[in-house]
């Protein structure tokens, strides 16, 4: 039997990680159905040493790319090589571990689904194994703001996993820790936008799917555990900055064009809001990391000229309400 999945693992001096996760990935996927390829990004630290050292090339192939691309265009790059022999990709955070029959249970799934482009596990946390994981939880969605929340984690609230959310479910956006994606349609919506740099590519990037007609959806029959939070810390100015300053591009791409100008005036104003608390706290890194968000914002937006005809923002009451003036916190509580 021929792999029908190439599961991708980006790598960047992940010496750390690797021989924590990388064993339990071998021994938990179908090498039959599913070939694992370790994408090293240039890597300087020995972790290509290791892989060579700890498995065999049937168990993990490896792809050497010439320099760090980051993550999006290493994936970019890594997916346009493999994607002639391969039906469908994942891509792996280095730093997930993965459960018995996770990529036969999406293959299935997308096998018996011609019409869904993208899917993702359910996603829970190494540390916190009955913990839903920031990143993904049970599939993601966007609110009428454009602010990204999961089934199973609303803002920095993450819910505990007692099976309230192991239903297949269409979703407006799957984890990048996770994704089974169709390698010819990643291709042609564009893959991940490079100058997104980190935070809300994923996100972009299946925006962008469900514009071109596709369904993506949650399948959490399959399981994986993520360790996350390892680049930045939440209350990082670095986070802050490309948080708000992606969320702005990520708008301004997938929005109809004079939906957006009207759209954006109104996050501005809520950003303004954001900016006041972080002052208002004495965080003025945080707070000066919004203005130059806006500032860089305004910037690059004049490199995306093309938008869509249709607005795919739900029209459900704002999260923000919800969340902070009604006390909702979980996401079975939501009025949506």
């Amino acid at each position: 039997m021929t792999p029908a999945i190439a599961v991708i693992i980006l790598n960047w001096n992940g010496a750390k990680l690797l021989p924590e996760y990388l064993p339990k990935v071998v021994a938990t996927t179908d090498l039959a159905l599913s070939r694992i390829i370790l994408a090293d990004n240039g890597s300087t630290d020995g972790s290509v040493d290791y892989v060579r050292s700890a498995f065999t090339p049937e168990q993990v192939e490896l792809m050497l790319l010439d320099k760090n691309y980051g993550f999006a265009e290493g994936y970019n790059r890594a997916i346009a090589a493999v994607a002639d022999r391969f039906d469908y990709v994942v891509l792996l955070n280095s730093d997930v571990a993965t459960t018995p029959g996770w990529d036969r249970t999406l293959f299935d799934f997308m096998q018996a689904n011609p019409d869904v482009a993208a899917c993702q596990p359910k996603v829970l946390s190494y540390t916190r194994p009955d913990t839903f994981e920031y990143a993904g939880a049970s599939g993601g969605y966007l609110d009428c703001n454009g602010y990204p929340y999961c089934r199973g984690r609303i803002f920095a609230t993450c819910e505990r996993d007692e099976g309230q959310y192991d239903s297949v479910a269409d979703i407006h956006w799957a984890t990048g820790a996770a994704l089974m994606v169709l390698p010819h349609i990643y291709i042609r919506c564009g893959g991940l936008d490079p100058d997104f740099f980190a935070h809300m590519e994923e996100i972009d990037l299946c925006w962008r799917i469900r514009l071109a007609g596709y369904r993506i959806c949650a399948v959490p029959a399959s399981v994986v555990y993520h360790l996350g939070g390892g680049s930045l810390p939440a209350e990082n100015p670095r986070k802050t900055y490309l948080n708000f300053r992606n969320n702005l591009l990520m708008l301004h791409k997938n929005l109809p064009e004079a939906t957006g100008r009207r759209f954006l005036i109104k996050r501005r104003l809520l950003d303004t809001l954001a900016w006041a608390k972080f002052v208002a706290t004495f965080d003025l890194a945080n707070a000066a990391a919004i203005v130059r968000a806006h500032r860089d914002f305004a910037r690059m937006r004049r490199n995306y000229t093309d938008h869509p005809d249709r607005n795919l923002l739900p029209e459900a009451p704002s999260l923000l309400s919800q969340y902070y003036l009604r006390g909702k916190r979980r996401f079975s509580q939501l009025d949506r």
